[in-house]
């Protein structure tokens, strides 16, 4: 659906199609299978532009739009949902807290870094026992002077073991709402009693960098925290509606690349003297993959068209990732099932594909979770 397209973009969705064709896929499923972090592949991500797609020139990124994002994050999962992953998550979690809530001298000092990959972005949210009901966290940030003492155990965290630098959300108050007293604070890699305590046996997206982190009397100073004292909640849910965005759009590649693999191989193999493209019972499954796929794109291209514009997107933001993440998993499953025997084979790398697009289904808010912000939108109109 390029038509409708500027040209920047189809210019930046070519650009990554070739480079995640040439550079990515040789390598995807060697990645999964050791289940190990490419820190080889940033620099080129930093020399494409997509470590700092959405950060302002001035502070040496590329400045380009939220659709420009979700087109990279697509041509991305095409080919690796997991450096999908990456790049949505350094771009709309980390990095996107600190580019809408920081202070000029706290963009001055990470920003740069991030964009050039000497320090890659990770977001502390989920903690073992608050998932969807993050509001429950237990960790906790106490003032002591000048400094802030955090203690606590965050669960699920991408890039929590390469990152250069993570936002962590923590309770400072506990005598008001759950979501009025929580705050955020960067915290720099190296700081003493922060670590990455677990690293994360996953089903998908394997080649991601995702553990748990450990606080044992961190402290970081004033200057550290993010925004303002106990409005952290708010500011997250606004992070959380950009991230929907993109992994929508994670999704969306990941079906797209389902898909062309379900072509090629109807197309070639051959069942009762023809192609198995001949069968209707095929045809329809590749028919409904396509038609699913248009439809979350252009919920997706709303969701962005919507931000661009400065008016309220996050209904149309949990639209796009609870359609898009449910139609990936349906097309991938769909693809494998075309591929028969050989699908369920790690030859062919529409299993991987499989495994990836389940995450679209529970991360940035489970597809539960989406169905109430739509309904809470719904009823107050």
């Amino acid at each position: 659906m390029d038509f409708e397209l500027p040209e920047s973009h189809r210019i930046l969705r070519q650009t990554l199609r070739d480079f995640c064709e040439r550079e990515v896929r040789p390598h995807a499923r060697g990645w999964d299978a050791e289940e190990r972090f490419p820190l080889e592949i940033v620099p080129r991500l930093a020399e494409l532009g997509l470590l700092g797609i959405r950060i302002p020139e001035a502070y040496g990124g590329a400045e380009m739009d939220t659709l420009a994002y979700a087109i990279a994050v697509e041509e991305c999962a095409r080919v690796d949902g997991s450096l999908a992953l990456t790049v949505a998550s350094h771009n709309g979690l980390g990095t996107g807290h600190i580019l809408a809530f920081g202070s000029e001298a706290q963009k001055q000092k990470y920003l740069p870094r991030a964009v050039t990959g000497e320090w890659l972005a990770a977001w502390a949210l989920t903690e073992p026992g608050s998932g969807s009901d993050s509001a429950g966290m237990t960790t906790t940030a106490v003032r002591d002077g000048d400094e802030w003492v955090i203690n606590g155990t965050k669960m699920f965290i991408t890039q929590g073991s390469v990152g250069g630098f993570c936002v962590v959300l923590a309770r400072t108050n506990k005598d008001v709402p759950a979501s009025r007293g929580i705050s955020a604070f960067i915290v720099d890699r190296g700081t003493p009693g922060f670590s990455a305590s677990r690293k994360l046996e996953k089903y998908g997206c394997r080649s991601s960098d995702t553990v748990e982190l450990s606080l044992e009397n961190v402290r970081v100073a004033d200057e550290q925290r993010l925004g303002e004292v106990d409005h952290a909640f708010y500011d997250t849910m606004q992070i959380l509606d950009t991230g929907r965005i993109s992994i929508a759009a994670m999704a969306l590649g990941l079906g797209r690349g389902a898909l062309a693999m379900a072509l090629t191989y109807a197309r070639d193999r051959e069942a009762f003297g023809k192609p198995i493209a001949d069968f209707q019972a095929i045809q329809w499954k590749l028919a409904d993959a396509q038609t699913g796929l248009d439809a979350a794109e252009l919920l997706i291209h709303r969701a962005c068209w919507l931000r661009e514009a400065g008016q309220p997107y996050s209904a149309e933001a949990a639209m796009a990732k609870l359609f898009a993440s449910e139609v990936a998993t349906r097309v991938c499953n769909d693809a494998l099932q075309i591929h028969g025997g050989y699908g369920y084979t790690r030859e062919f790398d529409v299993e991987r594909h499989l495994r990836d697009a389940k995450l679209c289904e529970i991360g940035e808010g489970t597809s539960e979770v989406q169905r109430m912000v739509i309904a809470k939108h719904l009823l107050r109109r």
